[in-house]
């Protein structure tokens, strides 16, 4: 199973919004490298949705119910979209300023490319978000 995190500006499209409506397509992406990530994903991988703007922090976790296919509003075949659904949100929302402190976030692509709106989540790093997350 892969992990990934997904940008979205909370006044756009929230967290609250995903649950709401249980299941969303995650579209807008047009950078050729997020585009990429977004191509890797496959169904059933875990994605820590993450709030920017003012808040930036990690608020929830989904699950990419539906791998990557072509952008129904785009003509062009190289944008595509992945279906997301809730699984849970963060027992406490885990800041960027927690991780840009933390020497086991070093490299990562939050923080090397932070213009970024889709990156991996290596597996170690996965799991040092939920111990913080969980108040660890």
């Amino acid at each position: 199973m892969g992990h990934w995190l997904v940008k979205t500006e909370p006044g756009t499209y929230s967290w609250d919004d995903l649950v709401r409506e249980k299941k969303a397509v995650w579209d807008g992406i047009s950078n050729a490298a997020a585009l990429k990530n977004l191509r890797a994903m496959k169904k059933g991988d875990a994605v820590l949705v993450y709030h920017t703007g003012e808040e930036k922090r990690i608020v929830g976790v989904a699950e990419v119910a539906a791998a990557a296919y072509p952008d129904p509003k785009e003509t062009d075949e190289k944008r595509v979209v992945v279906d997301l659904k809730p699984r849970r949100a963060m027992k406490r929302p885990v800041t960027l300023a927690e991780i840009k402190t933390d020497k086991a976030f070093a490299g990562w692509d939050l923080l090397r490319i932070g213009r970024l709106s889709v990156v991996p989540v290596p597996e170690a790093l996965w799991a040092r978000v939920m111990e913080l997350a969980d108040g660890a």
